[in-house]
């Protein structure tokens, strides 16, 4: 589980780029990543959520309430849209490295995380940038932990942000897929401690891609 418990659909999108001298080569590089023979990537991130439904319907696991288990259909999102798929590169924080952060959570404690470093990249044609955490006291972050919002939150989107998680790569590079954006179970139980997206974290446009609210 990640620094929130979440569930991880396979991660068909987290695909190390092997070089990345050129962005040009390195965005039909990611573009590429994840497809198969059989599917189409569209087809493998509506698989991912069809399996994500299941999990929530009948693992013992999911963090729906009983209550609400016998309702539940499948999870809203936006559609499938690869405009928010992106390459990113990784900048590792040099200053202050290592620094505890204290993130506020949804049960109005706090949780210590480590600023790993930012990630850099263009969104809709913007020059923008994510920082990247790890667990504080992690040997190492094997795993980059991406809390957002957006100008979706709080309307189309959970108030509390959302999530991106991504598999460390060694080359620096990032297959950032907001299509796979996800809310914390928070939403669904308010037993879970869900962190905030820090300030630094507030994206200035609206990203519909991911899980969203249902429509009303």
């Amino acid at each position: 589980m990640t620094c929130c418990e979440v569930y991880n659909p396979p991660l068909m999108r987290k695909r190390a780029v092997k070089t990345g001298a050129v962005v040009a080569a390195m965005a039909w590089a990611l573009a590429c990543a994840g497809s198969s023979p059989d599917r189409s990537y569209g087809e493998q991130v509506l698989a991912e959520r069809a399996d994500k439904d299941q999990f929530f319907r009948a693992d013992p696991a999911s963090p729906l309430l009983p209550e609400d288990k016998a309702s539940f259909q499948s999870l809203p999102y936006f559609p499938v849209d690869e405009a928010y798929r992106v390459p990113a590169s990784l900048h590792v924080a040099t200053e202050g490295a290592g620094q505890i952060i204290q993130i506020p959570t949804s049960t109005g404690l706090v949780r210590n995380m480590v600023r790993v470093g930012f990630l850099q990249f263009t969104l809709k044609g913007q020059a923008l940038k994510l920082s990247a955490f790890g667990e504080a006291g992690a040997r190492q972050f094997d795993r980059l932990f991406v809390p957002f919002a957006d100008l979706t939150t709080g309307t189309e989107t959970y108030a509390g942000g959302r999530y991106l998680d991504l598999d460390r790569t060694g080359s620096g590079i990032y297959d950032l897929d907001f299509n796979q954006a996800y809310h914390p179970f928070c939403v669904y139980n308010p037993k879970y401690d869900c962190p905030y997206p820090p300030p630094e974290n507030r994206l200035p446009l609206p990203v519909r891609a991911g899980e969203r609210l249902p429509k009303s």
